[in-house]
């Protein structure tokens, strides 16, 4: 692998957790003695990079190869130009290929030894979580599922990457939000029942295909949506449908009747009929009259159990033959002026709840009320006991005394306002604002000399390696390791690894770093001409990306496999 790929970025750092490195193991061979390299580089490179002559800046005839690590760089430069035969240029005498290869290997272990010998390994800078950190923190801290994209604005990106501490600022508006966000997860997350009616909108792409049946809805079925929708609180919820219009406002597919049914987690709790010989005469005498009528009917409200649920739209399918109006070259329907074809699904809002009667039992519930006080005298030390176990997990490391006793006040003063659950919200919504949870800082051990290096915690190392493979933070077994100090051992951290990327959670490393590094997040503003391009539509490009991701993922748990 070249030194200067980053096609295995990931891999590298995963194997480098459980392997000694080459370079460490390069370390343990004699130096080999410098004098053939001088010369082979005095005989083909100094000819052109000289004091007098300067070409691209660069002396070589002043190097010393016996202190290569005080020109670093620039040896890493020579290295790279050699290894892509940039060196010399055509034209010019050549080394031989053995001869170029030895040097460039002399090059680069004397580099190595240089590095082991004094290391640098600079400093950690502070990092704010991202937001897909933020949103994956939550779903690991309190089982909620939480749209991050509606709560917290776009990070900002360097080089392509959202993930730069560097980059990543806290501005007063970004507080505000991060504050709101907070109530609102905190409120979600216990269940508040003095919660107001809240409406959830969710759009289909504009260019999906509707055709054909969806994945996960049942059999029988074609177009529509399935979503995961969190129900805060047992309740009433109004689910409104809205279907396509054309870009007149006629709504198609009149011409024939349809039925659209909703279904929660595979039941059906609502059916209605669309279009036939009515409809169609009401759309021919007002077209957006009958299009309002139409979208009135798809409402209904049905009583709902808190915690998540799979929603599903979609139309009853009556054939599988293709329908013959109009009859073109393509299948794809791109004119937003066609009256013509079969109703589609625009968007789905649910409203709620209403006549709300709590939240018997939601996943992050369990997660959150580890205890439940019997009485007023045990609320106290079972609210410590919720904070102290939601603190070690959001703030990933061991808690102070002072710390509990911060949260506790924000508890108290939440109590004091309501009731056991109301301060458990209240201490929730600090939490999750403060900055130990928002932000990843690694401290210097005490009495460290200036420039001094030193290992990383375990801590630190448990969250480095929690975050590069999840992008989230480290479960409860990682940090049970790392409090024991146990984690730094060889042989426990390449479990860990191996255990980290078996868990389903791992596939953020290819939806994060591939989706970056490959810009694979720009294909959803991906618009090829449709003239050119008739047939291309969003179910193409969901496709092309999951293609993408699928190929890098083979070549990285492959490539890990070569680490054991």
């Amino acid at each position: 692998m070249k030194r200067s790929s980053l096609a295995f970025l990931s891999i590298v750092f995963a194997c480098s957790l459980t392997l000694s490195s080459p370079a460490s193991q390069q370390s343990r061979l004699p130096a080999a003695p410098a004098a053939p390299y001088r010369a082979l580089l005095d005989q083909y490179c100094v000819t052109c990079h000289n004091e007098r002559a300067k070409t691209a800046g660069l002396m070589l005839d002043k190097m010393d190869l016996a202190h290569i690590a005080e020109s670093a760089e620039t040896w890493e430069k020579v290295i790279r130009k050699l290894r892509g035969g940039m060196m010399p240029p055509m034209g010019r005498p050549r080394p031989a290929n053995d001869e170029a290869y030895k040097l460039i290997s002399w090059l680069e272990m004397s580099l190595d030894r240089a590095g082991i010998a004094k290391p640098n390994p600079g400093r950690a800078t502070i990092h704010r979580l991202n937001r897909t950190e933020y949103g994956n923190a939550i779903r690991d801290l309190l089982s909620l599922q939480v749209d991050v994209s509606e709560l917290l604005p776009a990070d900002d990106e360097s080089n392509g990457f959202d993930n730069i501490g560097d980059v990543l600022k806290l501005s007063p508006s970004l507080l505000e939000q991060y504050l709101a966000a907070s109530r609102k997860i905190s409120s979600l997350a216990v269940g508040n029942p003095s919660m107001p009616p809240v409406t959830q909108r969710y759009a289909m792409p504009p260019d999906i295909s509707q055709e054909d049946h969806i994945k996960g809805l049942p059999l029988g079925t074609r177009g529509g949506m399935l979503i995961r929708h969190n129900f805060p609180l047992d309740g009433e919820y109004d689910f409104r449908i809205f279907l396509l219009r054309n870009i007149v406002g006629y709504m198609k597919g009149l011409e024939w009747p349809h039925q659209l049914e909703i279904t929660v987690d595979g039941e059906r709790v609502f059916l209605a009929a669309v279009g036939g010989e009515e409809d169609n005469k009401m759309s021919d005498a007002n077209f957006a009259a009958a299009a309002d009528a139409i979208d009135a009917r798809l409402k209904t409200r049905i009583s709902v159990k808190a915690g998540p649920h799979d929603v599903g739209v979609a139309f009853i399918r009556k054939n599988s033959a293709e329908y013959d109006e109009p009859l073109e070259p393509h299948t794809r329907d791109h004119d937003l002026q066609n009256m013509n074809g079969i109703p589609l699904v625009e968007h789905m809002d649910i409203t709620g709840p209403y006549d709300a009667t709590g939240a018997a039992d939601t996943p992050s519930r369990r997660k959150i009320f580890v205890c439940r006080p019997a009485n007023a005298a045990d609320e106290t030390p079972c609210g410590k006991k919720i904070i102290s176990a939601l603190s070690r997990r959001a703030y990933r490391q061991p808690i102070s005394a002072a710390d509990i006793d911060l949260l506790m006040t924000f508890y108290q003063f939440g109590r004091s306002h309501g009731n056991f659950e109301a301060g458990i919200e209240n201490a929730l919504t600090f939490l999750l604002t403060a900055p130990k949870f928002l932000f990843r800082t690694e401290s210097d051990p005490p009495n460290l000399p200036p420039g001094g290096i030193y290992q990383v915690s375990d801590t630190d190392l448990a969250s480095r390696l929690s975050f590069f493979l999840w992008s989230s933070i480290p479960d409860d077994e990682l940090l049970n390791l790392a409090s024991q100090g146990k984690l730094k051992d060889p042989a426990i951290l390449d479990q860990q690894v191996k255990r980290m990327l078996a868990d389903r959670k791992s596939n953020a490393l290819v939806r994060n770093f591939a989706g970056q590094w490959l810009f694979l997040r720009n294909l959803q503003s991906s618009h090829p001409d449709g003239h050119e391009f008739p047939n291309f539509d969003d179910n193409l490009r969901q496709s092309f990306r999951r293609e993408t991701e699928l190929f890098f993922e083979s070549i990285m748990r492959r490539k890990l496999h070569l680490c054991e």
